[in-house]
């Protein structure tokens, strides 16, 4: 359930197209369905403004069929994370109109998300940090964000970041997605106004611990205006990126209404 299909729903028991015993039924499951081995979390759209993505890693097929399935009727749109092309074969033979994005590992399957307020720009130094980097790419469009993608722009070559700077520097929000030293986050926070939201990836040899160095660097930059997100984490950069862009796109008047309302709730008695 998101706020457009539940606006859908309240104005057909208005006009008298569904009644509330029907409006109820549909209802019922809020806020999770229990579908045994799943308890899918309908509600979280509703609250936070993102619906619950499937982390594909783990489940079986049948597992993978089932919970997509029930998204697609709640929602009308579901986003399946780290899916590999077998699991992607299956879930397009029961939706062949869903789209499986190869790289980015990534299946998008039904009505397309809303244009939403805020580019997102998506860096990645390095062409072996491509699989992250489109795993956010992939995830901020798909969360209705313009996105830009500027890759292959580490600081071995600091110059191909300095030829495409007016175009990050465009953006309301930057993913910066790096391996190895994990160097480039804090070179980018160094040269743009927009918040930048670091990815360390497992890219690297032995002394890298698997994208432990990248992340101590990232956490340690000295350029301030950085948010660091789990090691190879494209999507939950992607929803950071989003939220905060998502802010941003808010008429005053509504963020001014914010405080007042929290307000008023904890003076209630």
């Amino acid at each position: 359930m998101n706020p457009l299909k539940l606006r859908e729903l309240l104005e057909a028991v208005a006009a008298g197209a569904r009644s509330p015993e029907q409006a109820l039924a549909d209802l019922a499951e809020l806020p999770y369905a229990d579908l045994g081995f799943a308890k899918l979390d309908l509600h979280r759209e509703l609250r936070n403004g993102h619906p619950e993505a499937v982390y594909a890693e783990g489940k079986r097929i049948d597992d993978l069929l089932e919970i997509t399935a029930r998204f697609l009727s709640a929602h009308g749109r579901v986003l399946v994370t780290r899916l590999s092309r077998e699991g992607a074969a299956a879930l397009q033979g029961a939706h062949p109109q869903a789209t499986y994005h190869e790289r980015a590992r990534i299946l998008t399957a039904g009505e397309p998300r809303e244009a939403a307020p805020g580019a997102i720009a998506v860096l990645a130094a390095g062409t072996s940090d491509l699989a992250v980097a489109e795993e956010a790419a992939v995830c901020a469009a798909w969360f209705g964000h313009a996105v830009t993608r500027t890759f292959d722009v580490g600081v071995a070559g600091l110059h191909r970041l300095l030829g495409n700077l007016a175009e990050v520097r465009r953006a309301d929000v930057v993913i910066a997605v790096a391996g190895m030293d994990g160097a480039l986050p804090t070179v980018v926070a160094s040269l743009v106004a927009a918040p930048v939201v670091a990815v360390p990836t497992s890219v690297g040899y032995g002394a890298s611990f698997g994208g432990l160095a990248a992340l101590l660097t990232m956490l340690n930059g000295c350029a301030p205006g950085v948010g660091v997100v789990n090691i190879d984490n494209g999507f939950g950069a992607a929803v950071l990126a989003s939220r905060i862009a998502r802010r941003m796109g808010k008429p005053a008047e509504e963020a001014a209404r914010q405080p007042a309302l929290r307000s008023a709730s904890m003076a209630s008695p």
